[in-house]
């Protein structure tokens, strides 16, 4: 599986330009294999990203911007939801990877697997009645 970022490399826009960098630096830092598709040098990437962007996901007028995440033909998300993801430790369930290991995302998917908490962290536990 590939993960796709379409990014507008020709953007005039400095916040869609900071949305595409901050995905395509997290996804380097992490070490997370990924595509680039350009949809400003290359027509066909542009009318695939927004066939396949789902409707519910579209903005308001219907055109979606950039950056927009893939997992092969599975559509993940927009920056919103990639920032929501990042911040709740989920990335890797976001791309539909499976987490390295020792991350704390692997953890707390061992967490809800296995429905346990481990006695490491039950230190970090607050209980209340």
């Amino acid at each position: 599986m590939v993960v796709k970022v379409f990014i507008a490399s020709q953007s005039g826009s400095t916040a869609i330009k900071k949305k595409q960098q901050d995905v395509l630096g997290f996804l380097e830092a992490n070490k997370i294999d990924f595509k680039e598709m350009d949809i400003a040098a290359n027509e066909d990437n542009r009318k695939w990203m927004r066939e396949n962007v789902p409707g519910e996901k579209r903005p308001q007028n219907g055109i979606p911007l950039p950056p927009q995440i893939f997992n092969d033909e599975l559509y993940c998300g927009d920056y919103d939801s990639f920032f929501n993801a990042k911040e709740d430790h989920g990335v890797y369930a976001f791309l539909g990877l499976a987490p390295p290991p020792g991350s704390k995302e692997a953890h707390q998917a061992a967490i809800i697997q296995n429905g346990e908490v481990p006695e490491s962290d039950k230190g970090d536990l607050v209980i209340t009645h």
